[in-house]
């Protein structure tokens, strides 16, 4: 059965980090919001809890072609954001995880 958003941001992670190579903030995920749903299955698997889901920031909305504000309003309006990006390891979890292909690592600025 799948989880609605918000059973998975209460859930603990249970992914560890010890796969992770990286030291904290070299590599970070960088979200694609024009391919971004924000149906949340980075939150669950990211051991460092980089990633949050929330509503698409006016300025990021305005930026976008008109298909994906049309895409947007279908999926809710919501994207992933990075809060924490430097603490990410470059598991790649999130990666592998992200149903749409939405997320990349990359060498932080």
């Amino acid at each position: 059965m799948k989880q609605t958003l918000q059973q998975q941001q209460q859930q603990p992670h249970t992914h560890s980090a010890s796969g992770c190579k990286q030291t904290p903030g070299v590599i970070v995920p960088a979200v694609n919001l024009k391919r971004c749903e924000g149906k949340g299955d980075c939150l669950g698997v990211c051991p460092e809890d980089v990633f949050e889901i929330r509503r698409i920031d006016d300025a990021d909305y305005q930026s976008l072609g008109m298909l994906n504000k049309f895409k947007l309003r279908v999926h809710g309006m919501h994207v992933a954001y990075t809060p924490n990006a430097d603490a990410c390891r470059a598991c790649g979890l999130c990666v592998t995880a992200c149903p749409e292909q939405a997320i990349t690592l990359v060498r932080a600025a």
